[in-house]
């Protein structure tokens, strides 16, 4: 039909518009989907009018066949009343309701199928609708599960970012080497600790043995080297 192929194009015509101005895809869904409601709504009101318009051929049609069908009682009264031009002019008359009527009844089939194609028309369109509005959300969902993927790797893999994990890498690296250091140090403090215990400790044992010479010289005594039992 010729109102469902000029709503075609009018929906390819402004979603290629939209497209080549590069707008927002969601823009595009929803404004597809939009597009697709009007044309819906006015197919319903072309439904309407030709809806209408075949009650009113079928009253014309009717009062066409009324009509000739009363022309057609004056031409047998003329007949009666032995007045045969009267007669043939109420025939003549009753001929052309009768071609309107026929003409009329013609149309009303042509505009019973029209309707008929309309409907199916405006059913599919609407079917169209309610599959574009599920493809829609899902589209939309997809595009922004896809958007915010990018900014995530966009923002992963951008100067600040690195920057921001190198900074973190050094200071793990400088905290090692902190706790190296102080490792190191506790390590040669308790060496330094040891070292003055038994420094002391051997010190000690020299000082006694001193103390024993000098006790043994005050008192005369030879001096005998004291032996370790081990």
């Amino acid at each position: 039909m010729e109102l469902m192929k000029r709503i075609q194009r009018f929906i390819r015509a402004n979603l290629n518009s939209m497209i080549c101005r590069g707008s927002d895809p969601e823009k595009i869904l929803e404004q597809a989907v939009m597009e697709m409601h009007s044309c819906c709504v006015q197919l319903r009101q072309a439904v309407a009018q030709a809806i209408a318009t075949q009650k009113r051929t079928e009253r014309q049609t009717a009062q066409a066949k009324s009509t000739a069908e009363e022309w057609y009682r004056r031409a047998q009264l003329a007949l009666q009343a032995n007045n045969e031009p009267l007669a043939r002019e109420a025939l003549t008359k009753r001929r052309a309701y009768q071609e309107t009527h026929d003409g009329l009844a013609a149309q009303i089939k042509q505009q019973d199928n029209l309707i008929v194609k309309m409907k199916q028309d405006m059913r599919s369109l609407e079917f169209q609708i309610l599959e574009a509005k599920t493809k829609k959300d899902m589209y939309i969902a997809r595009s922004r599960s896809a958007e915010a993927s990018y900014r995530l790797q966009e923002m992963l893999s951008s100067s600040s970012t690195t920057s921001s994990l190198n900074t973190f890498e050094r200071m793990e690296e400088k905290v090692l080497q902190l706790e190296a250091k102080s490792e190191a140090i506790f390590k040669l403090d308790s060496d330094d600790k040891i070292s003055q215990f038994t420094k002391s400790e051997s010190n000690n044992s020299i000082d006694g043995e001193l103390a024993a010479m000098k006790v043994q010289l005050l008192s005369g005594a030879d001096i005998i080297p004291h032996k370790d039992n081990n």
